[in-house]
């Protein structure tokens, strides 16, 4: 019952804040404070293990299939330097820095903290961004990052915990080749796992059986890997992928239902994250001596988290580009304006608390690290969480190939529609009435010009969109009709729920165009 409020009120709290349009995350975690104060209320504690594989790899899987492939591909080289570079120099950092501030506080276990706070998680950053409309090469370097720094993180954290905890015969030497190893064998695996399941579900022909083999992939994909002692976090990101780039050959249900669960999955899980931080928040600072020199040390390992950021990325744009001919010619000049927005998007949230929760009882200054990640993950939601927006507004920041997209997607538009009239026209025979064909026919060219009004008409409604405004009105009318039938008892609930779907469908692909 427990589990179930939090859920419900998890939920709860993230709608009333989309309502009011307030940055959901900081909203949770503030209500979760406040409800930890009531006596009564249970405590609520994260079991790394479980967030893991229950939480951190289905909302991997859905931010994959929901990337673009042949974008990360082609940004491969700025990506990898964001989420293995950055992630590597921001755990040396931060654990030097946590260090010097606390003395007492082991380096290894300095370098334990600079670990689970290396990976930012970019949830919050893309939503802003994709809502604000950044440029798309940000966008895809922001997805790409938060696809991939988190296989690092997790293995410097491991590499810095048996340093900690004494373990022996273990080196910064043996974590490199376990990072490569891990790495190398997780990408085997994911790819393998997708090519089978694509396989599978194509044989299938049936979209539920589809989707419900689908919710299966990050979590059978993240516990094999795991098991053969790769990374279970890239597993998913590959099989996530390689499904992603795949869909178009699957079934049209199965498209349509993926999209709506794992959309649905994304804002439970994150509800459900954001609302223990602040639950837990309580506890933790409780279990530390909050004295002078910690509040002092907590501020300046925050300092150090968000100036690395800016520190590593503008320089990480520049000088290979001044170094390599061939990277200047192949990619586009970076703008400070989006290195800027880049640097500052740098939240962290379910990655971090996962990995604080799996830090070893017997290690030395455990509540210390616990309680510093709490404040850095918080930290960031508050400051660059709630200013993001007002940055980009205000350095403008816009994606700049708008027209160009449209353009492309108009001439990519408007060769389907001449294709779908001639495999039309090879299709239609005596027996096509020819009512039905001319029918087909302007179906076919509307879907083709669509694109083309929006090119044209900026200011006023182009006919596409009154032909949309008009129809959703019959669309209304219809649905209108068939329930008032059905409370009349003229027809049953299985006939409205056939027609109720294909009127759905038709409004969908209303609301695409």
């Amino acid at each position: 019952m427990e589990l179930l409020l939090l859920f419900a009120g998890s939920l709860a709290v993230a709608a009333l804040s989309r309502r009011v349009d307030w940055p959901a995350p900081l909203v949770l975690v503030a209500v979760g404070l406040a409800v930890s104060f009531i006596p009564g209320v249970p405590k609520f504690a994260l079991d790394p293990e479980l967030v893991l594989v229950l939480v951190l790899a289905p909302l991997l899987y859905s931010a994959a299939l929901d990337s673009s492939y042949l974008d990360i591909k082609a940004n491969i080289r700025p990506i990898g330097l964001l989420a293995v570079g950055l992630v590597l120099v921001s755990t040396a950092v931060v654990g030097v820095v946590a260090h010097m501030a606390l003395p007492d506080l082991p380096l290894a276990s300095a370098l334990v903290l600079g670990a689970v706070v290396a990976p930012p998680d970019a949830v919050a950053a893309v939503s802003i961004g994709r809502k604000l409309g950044l440029p798309r090469r940000a966008m895809t370097l922001l997805t790409g990052e938060s696809l991939g720094n988190d296989a690092t993180a997790l293995t410097a954290f491991k590499v810095a915990v048996a340093t900690a905890t004494g373990v022996a015969a273990f080196s910064w030497a043996d974590g490199i080749s376990t990072l490569l190893i891990t790495s190398v064998g997780g990408v085997l695996v994911g790819l393998v796992l997708g090519v089978v399941i694509h396989r599978i579900r194509l044989r299938l022909g049936d979209g539920v059986l589809e989707s419900a083999l689908g919710m299966l992939v990050p979590f059978g994909a993240y516990l094999l890997a795991e098991e053969l002692h790769t990374s279970g976090v890239l597993a998913v990101v590959v099989a996530g992928l390689y499904l992603g780039h795949n869909a178009p050959a699957a079934g049209y249900s199965t498209r349509l239902q993926e999209t709506a669960v794992w959309k649905s999955v994304d804002v439970l899980l994150e509800s459900l994250v954001f609302a223990l931080i602040g639950l837990q928040m309580r506890t933790i600072v409780s279990a530390a001596d909050l004295g002078g020199g910690l509040i002092t040390a907590s501020a300046l390992v925050l300092i150090a988290v968000i100036a690395i950021r800016f520190v590593w990325v503008f320089p990480a744009a520049h000088i290979p580009r001044w170094l390599f001919p061939h990277i200047r010619r192949r990619e586009p000049a970076p703008r400070w304006r989006h290195l800027t927005v880049i640097s500052w998007a740098g939240m962290r949230g379910v990655v971090s608390l996962a990995a604080a929760a799996a830090i070893p009882l017997d290690m030395p200054g455990r509540d210390v690290v616990l309680l510093l990640t709490f404040v850095v993950t918080v930290g960031t939601l508050l400051v660059q969480g709630t200013t993001l927006p007002m940055l980009i507004r205000w350095l403008g920041v816009r994606a700049e190939d708008g027209q160009d997209r449209v353009l492309a997607e108009a001439q990519v538009q408007n060769s389907a529609a001449k294709a779908a009239v001639d495999r039309l026209d090879e299709l239609v025979d005596d027996d096509v009435p020819e009512h039905l064909a001319h029918k087909l026919r302007a179906i076919a060219e509307h879907r083709g010009n669509a694109v083309w009004e929006r090119l044209g008409r900026q200011e006023q409604e182009n006919p596409s969109a009154v032909f949309r405004r008009l129809r959703r009105g019959m669309l209304a009318a219809e649905r209108e009709v068939f329930v008032a039938a059905r409370d009349r008892g003229e027809i049953d609930d299985e006939i409205l729920r056939r027609v109720q779907r294909e009127l759905d469908l038709e409004e969908a692909a209303l609301d695409r165009e």
